[in-house]
């Protein structure tokens, strides 16, 4: 988590109007603010983690992506962040474009189900992975859309969302996906953080 943390840091620029959606306790939030001089702001669902968020002095209103980023003015944040959070919507699709209308641009990171050792685990096991980016068993898992890498470099080209940078990150490194090594990439990362504008 620390190291995605890192990675996206580096993807913004300083001074920077930031929304962290789905911020969970506000981790990244206050990462951001200790390590870039930004002006963020969080949006969650959970009544208990905005409380976390408020008393970390972490300015966070409570909401449902779905339904309350409708609030916020077109391009009213530099960036808009969604940390490991698309695949637990019921429209991942209405959230990009929510994301994309409320930011300049949108910072998308997602567990890869598309990994190796998920796909071994269930060619062997033939059961539901637990891992470090999918830590629930099936049954309690808040996670509707499973998807890939893969899956999500198409969606955006189906979608007409232009992809600025796509990164692969595997324990704590990480690698630029490109058309040539997307599958390769698909297989060997546990995690993608993409930068999207519309």
């Amino acid at each position: 988590m620390k190291y995605e943390f890192q990675i996206i840091t580096q993807l913004i620029n300083k001074q920077s109007r930031v929304l962290d959606v789905g911020c969970g306790d506000g981790g990244l939030m206050q990462y951001l603010k200790e390590n870039k001089n930004v002006d963020i702001r969080g949006l969650e669902i959970s009544k208990a983690n905005v409380r976390k968020c408020i008393s970390k002095g972490l300015i966070t209103i409570e909401g449902d992506a779905e339904k309350d980023l409708i609030q916020f003015p077109n391009k009213s944040f530099d960036y808009v962040i969604l940390s490991q959070t698309l695949q637990a919507f019921l429209n991942p699709q209405l959230v990009i474009n929510e994301l994309l209308r409320v930011g300049k641009q949108a910072i998308v990171t997602i567990p890869n189900f598309g990994f190796w050792k998920i796909r071994l685990h269930l060619l062997l096991k033939g059961t539901m992975p637990v891992t470090k980016t999918l830590p629930d068993e099936w049954y309690n898992t808040p996670n509707l859309h499973m998807c890939t890498i893969k899956d999500f470099v198409e969606f955006c080209k189906k979608n007409k969302f232009k992809l600025n940078k796509s990164l692969a990150l595997n324990e704590n490194k990480f690698s630029n996906i490109k058309v040539s090594n997307l599958n390769i990439k698909n297989l060997t990362s546990n995690l993608g953080i993409f930068v999207l504008e519309k």
